[in-house]
């Protein structure tokens, strides 16, 4: 297994190489100019005065008055290093604007994934045990009708009502105005508080998807002849649901888990912006919007090193959910 890893991280290497390098041709290709927002031509922000010295200077800090290649490379030996640049808008390190984010896009995306999995387990395999019955029919109209909606729709829905119209919860940012003033639990509860109709929009969504997901593997184990066996020895069928008919569909539920994991740090840029929750997804919409050429890149890298990470990992875990799966 430990060549097995080894050959994927090279491979995985090399792709990043590739990825970096036409992210990086892509985005000097956009149409628009960093240094115009510090004179506001780039958004009809208000003119500043800036001599042309300075102006040269902004142009060869951004690496914008030589070729994109010769700037990639420079961009790509200064990350080796670890030195991800500065923000062009911000004049702070990468580095630090990314970790101010990652807190509140896991704590969002972790709570809602959990939540989705926890929830579409026991519901997938109820509704394939139910196959054809009324209540598996009524749950599956549920199902299609919060897959049919958009997130941005659903979460529409929940601003008006819970938070418009019933005035019951908070529907923008991670606390309210007191917040660093309130007791320790009561900061808690207000978080909470914010939190809900975020997580409701993730949790629903991913909720209808992993549950129908869950439910065809299921119905498909259920026609297999081991289970007819098990069946005929007399198993509770509480056991033949779950250690046979379960257990045998994990290799595409590991799959499904290895690619959510680079959800748990990207964000969700609609629904971020929707309850203007200060996230990867709002911080990765700002930068596109400022021309910020090296925050583009490093939240790129990062998306794209835990894409990578994630199939690895999925690959890897077939071996520990099916024994007969072996890397040599």
């Amino acid at each position: 297994m430990l060549v097995y890893a080894f050959r994927r991280l090279l491979i995985g290497l090399v792709t990043l190489v590739l990825i970096s390098f036409v992210v990086y041709g892509l985005i000097r290709a956009m149409p628009g100019d960093p240094t115009a927002l510090y004179t506001g031509d780039a958004h009809g922000g208000a003119t500043v005065s800036v001599s042309q010295e300075q102006f040269r200077e902004m142009r060869k800090e951004f690496g914008l008055d030589r070729h994109w290649t010769i700037a990639y490379f420079e961009w790509a030996g200064k990350t080796i290093r670890g030195d991800l640049g500065l923000s062009l808008h911000g004049r702070r390190p990468v580095l630090s604007i990314i970790l101010d984010a990652v807190g509140p896009t896991l704590l969002l995306s972790g709570v809602s994934l959990a939540l989705a999995y926890l929830l579409s387990i026991p519901l997938g395999i109820y509704a394939a045990h139910r196959t054809g019955r009324p209540d598996e029919r009524a749950l599956s109209v549920v199902l299609y009708v919060l897959y049919s909606f958009p997130s941005y729709v659903l979460a529409a829905f929940l601003v008006l009502i819970l938070g418009v119209k019933l005035r019951l919860l908070p529907v923008s940012g991670m606390g309210s105005a007191d917040h660093e003033a309130l007791p320790a639990i009561a900061r808690l509860l207000d978080l909470l508080r914010h939190m809900l109709l975020p997580v409701a929009c993730y949790t629903l969504g991913s909720l209808a998807y992993l549950t129908r997901f869950i439910r065809s593997n299921m119905v498909e184990a259920l026609r297999q002849d081991y289970i007819r066996t098990a069946r005929a020895k007399g198993l509770p069928e509480r056991t033949v649901l779950v250690r046979h008919a379960f257990r045998n569909t994990l290799i595409p539920l590991v799959t499904l888990i290895g690619l959510s994991f680079p959800a748990l740090l990207s964000g969700s840029i609609i629904i971020e912006r929707i309850f203007t929750w200060p996230g990867m997804g709002q911080l990765f919409f700002e930068a596109i919007r400022d021309y910020d050429y090296p925050l583009i890149m490093g939240l790129t890298m990062m998306f794209s090193v835990l894409i990578l990470l994630g199939t690895l990992l999925a690959d890897l875990l077939y071996a520990v959910v099916d024994p007969r799966i072996a890397y040599s």
